[in-house]
């Protein structure tokens, strides 16, 4: 299969499109208040992102997450595929993924909504095995690290629980919360794009090797280290290092790496604590000139021109610094 991303159609239909769109709506309302960005909520793995205008274009890394959209659209790369999603759809990632993308339709009157369940895949294979759902056979080679389609009005209404008891004591929503996050993920692995998220799940989690690559690079972005070295020590050859990475991440080991220094870069660069070349070597460049024509090509403008954009931009600096 090409391309980073499965395409999925929900066939299963709503009561009435009326009735799914009183729950975007309220959903909309359930996040009226919260500020401009991404906002981490008293439930740990909720996020609430909202926009009152259209921003401009920033890279980043998709955590392991399910995410629904239910006001405006967002359009951008995830790998080398154009995607485009708006109210009504979800985009579920199952591996740390490089991204790139902005909000294309927001305004004051009708802000981007969007809210993210995080989940690790142990959970999900959890769930799968207490609630004894069968999951067709299928081989177990790494696939596309995330799915794009339709959400139903049953996985909505859990998402609207989950908003409502932010309304509650913080021992409620932590307690009941990780109760509803159970069964959305049980919801979403018997929706008609189940067995995909389900394949990705177990695919992934069966590619151990793979996995724990990811993960390395994650802890060691600044460590310096070629794709022969880091194939020899997980015991593979380079080329299927290469390949099955790519699969999974979209790129290819070293670029990975590469991503991860240049976003960790520019957040110690927004942080106003530490200047450009101490930021190309904290991250583990080893030449300046290659660090500020890696971070041009990569975010469109060398670096002290880049954050003083970012700080002139509403919404872009808070969504940036991860707040």
């Amino acid at each position: 299969m090409k391309g980073p991303l499965l395409h999925v159609k929900n066939t299963e239909e709503t009561s009435t499109q009326t009735n799914f769109q009183k729950l975007l709506d309220e959903v909309v309302a359930l996040t009226h208040g919260y500020g401009e960005g991404k906002t981490q909520t008293i439930i740990p793995f909720l996020h609430i992102a909202r926009r009152s205008a259209p921003t401009q274009t920033s890279c980043g890394i998709i955590n392991p997450s399910f995410c629904i959209v239910a006001q405006g659209r967002k359009t951008g790369f995830i790998g080398t595929e154009v995607v485009s999603y708006g109210a009504g759809d979800f985009v579920a990632a199952s591996v740390d993924m490089p991204a790139t993308g902005h909000v294309s339709k927001a305004s004051r009157t009708s802000p981007y909504v969007g809210v993210t369940l995080d989940f690790n895949r142990k959970e999900v294979a959890t769930i799968i095995t207490e609630a004894k759902i069968r999951i067709q056979q299928f081989d177990v080679k790494p696939m596309a690290g995330a799915l794009i389609g339709k959400f139903d009005s049953g996985i909505l209404e859990l998402f609207i629980k989950l908003l409502k008891l932010l309304k509650k004591s913080e021992e409620e929503a932590l307690f009941v919360g990780a109760l509803v996050k159970k069964e959305l993920i049980y919801r979403i692995l018997i929706s008609p794009y189940g067995q995909l998220f389900a394949k990705q799940a177990i695919s992934e989690q069966k590619s151990d090797q793979i996995e724990r690559i990811v993960e390395w690079i994650r802890d060691n972005f600044n460590v310096p280290i070629t794709i022969e070295q880091l194939a020899k020590k997980h015991h593979m050859s380079a080329s299927a290092l290469h390949q099955k990475f790519k699969i999974v991440t979209t790129m290819g080991p070293i670029q990975y790496q590469k991503r991860l220094r240049l976003l960790e870069a520019r957040k110690l660069l927004l942080s106003g604590m530490i200047d450009v070349t101490t930021a190309a070597f904290e991250v583990g460049y080893e030449s300046l000139s290659q660090f500020n024509r890696e971070y041009k090509r990569l975010f469109g403008l060398a670096p002290l021109k880049d954050i003083k954009r970012i700080r002139n931009t509403s919404g872009l600096f808070s969504e940036l610094r991860g707040e």
